[in-house]
């Protein structure tokens, strides 16, 4: 569990058709931490290795917390120790289900229905474990564009070292990195019949992972807790 630049706490489903056939489509399992083949998917505007790449060194999951380096002090096992604390007074969440939308110029799935208890569950792992977050340098600031967000996202950047966390939090399970907008509708075509029967209706986040990113950038499931509480 030591050795990893930086960390993470994500969703990610349980091995079955839905992970099975996301790590197959980006082309990495983060659960095997291995590299897979792509599927043969009919009516893409390129292969899938070009539309998956920007995603495919995350794995398939949902961001809870970002990825963080650890603070001085901090170590893996007392972040792991942590996590497991936390998921273990933190209560499952149900919602709708899962679709495939557009988001800006990607795809990704999305939540159907009411998605507030979901925030309100990231909200408390974001601020639950922040004391394990170093602060970020001036490049990792600067990948966030900051000249790009309003107001408020900037002042969740500089406290909370993201700016899509709290009331910013939009939920999502990416598929593709951004494409141009005459690639986004054909591949979301060709996806959806794919991906409808794999989808859970109705969606429960019962588990959350952490995460580490290796050296090569490639991330990795490393323990996975139980919503208990």
């Amino acid at each position: 569990m030591t050795g990893y630049d930086r960390y993470a706490i994500y969703y990610a489903p349980l091995p079955g058709a839905l992970a099975d056939f996301a790590a197959r489509w980006l082309g990495w399992d983060a659960a095997t931490g291995r590299e897979v083949a792509h599927p043969d998917v009919p009516g893409l505007p390129r292969a899938v290795a070009g539309l998956t790449e920007t995603p495919r060194k995350y794995g398939f999951h949902g961001t809870i917390k970002p990825p963080f380096r650890l603070a001085g002090g901090e170590s893996a096992e007392k972040l792991h120790q942590a996590a497991a604390g936390l998921a273990a007074r933190l209560a499952p969440v149900t919602l709708d289900g899962l679709a495939l939308h557009r988001l800006g110029g990607f795809l990704a799935l999305t939540p159907t229905g009411d998605a507030s208890a979901l925030a309100t569950l990231a909200a408390e792992v974001v601020t639950g474990l922040d004391g394990f977050r170093a602060a970020p340098d001036a490049a990792e600031i600067a990948r966030r564009r900051p000249d790009r967000l309003n107001p408020r996202q900037r002042a969740l950047l500089d406290r909370w070292g993201y700016p899509y966390v709290l009331e910013e939090f939009r939920f999502h399970l990416t598929l593709t990195g951004d494409l141009p907008p005459g690639e986004v509708e054909v591949v979301e075509t060709a996806l959806a019949p794919l991906v409808a029967p794999l989808l859970p209706q109705p969606f429960t986040v019962d588990q959350l992972c952490l995460f580490g990113q290796a050296a090569n950038g490639r991330f990795h499931i490393l323990h996975r807790y139980t919503l208990s509480g």
